[in-house]
């Protein structure tokens, strides 16, 4: 029944996609219309702008005298190129973005050192954001429409980073394969250090992917610091693969070359309803999981940083983030104007069924952690890392 409803929800998602664009493209959206009606208050993109309506005409105004955006974008491309997209048709401002992983556009805006070639990040977990928050390198907006967060957890208490979503931490399981070796699914974290799925586990890359972040600070969180990182060793004798992105496992589970993939769930639920994977079970674990929050900022020394503001008004409104579920991304959203995805519950996702996850914690000690996960790992895994 639930392979039938997916197949079904597949062809609804697939008659809303928009268009993408490729890795690094400049969108090509008809302005015109679009941002008259904004001007004239009409539209999509009024929801956008409401708060303070004059301080926000007289935003829109200064975005559109300087007429560019430059996106670094860490969620899927998919919704990514959509939202950019959108944002050009409703503001007439020429947008270019890029798709990077969190631990990429990190790394870019640290050697770019304040002098940013990009002006906003979007989507991806907010560890990486507050790494690059406590370096100076996001710049404070108090955004009007964070009036509409559903919490103050979802957002920076200074303004460096805004909430957009929030994504459960779980295992992506592929039933056939593990049917096919007469092995049950791992139903709690302790259950992947088991030697029966040594060289089934996939995870995301501790250096370049925020979700594999999380995991460091969840098992340090969970277990305590010295036993989250044995934990993190003894799992990494059971790793086949480290991706270098946060969804490359679950974009393997379908297929069969990965069975078993730590990650995101709303990741398996795209590999379901969009890619008709029926073979892929969503595990969350069952001693409890985190979350992480998907973030968009400005970066400090931005070339357009009105277009940067108006982003950030325009990321934290309908507008925007209901592009998420109509482009293949499913995570649960936490602005309280915005209709939730419902296919996420659907399979069985609590937004409030996780751990209490301490913040300030990863905010202040995430690098040191990172590093001390890689020392005790040593040379053996260097190689099975990947960056590209």
């Amino acid at each position: 029944m639930k392979n039938k409803l997916a197949l079904v929800l597949a062809g609804i998602m697939t008659l809303s996609l928009f268009g993408c664009g490729s890795g690094t493209s400049d969108t090509q959206g008809a302005a015109g219309d679009s941002s008259a009606q904004v001007e004239n208050g009409e539209g999509a993109g009024e929801s956008a702008a409401s708060g303070d309506n004059a301080d926000l005409d007289e935003l829109i105004a200064a975005a559109k005298t300087e007429g560019e955006l430059v996106v670094y974008g860490s969620c899927e491309e998919e919704y990514l190129a959509a939202a950019c997209e959108h944002f050009e048709e409703l503001y007439g401002v020429k947008v270019q973005y890029q798709r990077l992983s969190t631990g990429e556009v990190q790394s870019k805006i640290e050697e770019e050192n304040g002098n940013p070639s990009g002006d906003v990040w979007f989507g991806g977990t907010t560890d990486p954001y507050n790494v690059a928050a406590s370096e100076g390198l996001l710049e404070a907006y108090e955004a009007q429409n964070a009036d509409h967060l559903m919490s103050d957890m979802y957002r920076d208490a200074d303004g460096y980073w805004y909430g957009i979503y929030k994504g459960i931490l779980g295992f992506m399981v592929n039933t056939d394969e593990l049917s096919r070796m007469g092995v049950d699914e791992p139903k709690d974290w302790q259950d992947l250090l088991d030697p029966k799925y040594k060289g089934l586990v996939w995870l995301s890359n501790y250096n370049t992917a925020g979700t594999a972040k999380l995991v460091i600070n969840t098992m340090l969180q969970k277990y305590g610091h010295d036993e989250g990182i044995k934990y993190l060793v003894d799992l990494d004798k059971n790793i086949e693969v480290y991706t270098k992105s946060g969804s490359g496992p679950s974009k393997n589970v379908g297929t069969g070359e990965c069975v078993v993939g730590i990650g995101f769930l709303h990741d398996g639920i795209t590999q379901i309803v969009d890619n008709g994977y029926g073979n892929v079970s969503l595990i969350i674990p069952s001693s409890g999981t985190s979350f992480e929050i998907g973030a968009t900022a400005i970066f400090k020394g931005c070339k357009h940083p009105n277009a940067a503001k108006l982003w950030i008004e325009y990321a934290l409104s309908p507008d925007c983030v209901e592009l998420a579920a109509q482009n293949g991304s499913y995570q649960f959203l936490v602005i309280d104007n915005a209709k939730q995805p419902e296919v996420a519950a659907q399979y069985g996702l609590d937004p409030e069924n996780v751990m209490k996850y301490d913040f300030e914690d990863a905010k202040e000690n995430t690098a040191k952690y990172i590093e001390e996960v890689m020392n005790a790992l040593g040379s053996a895994a260097d190689d099975r890392f990947q960056t590209e």
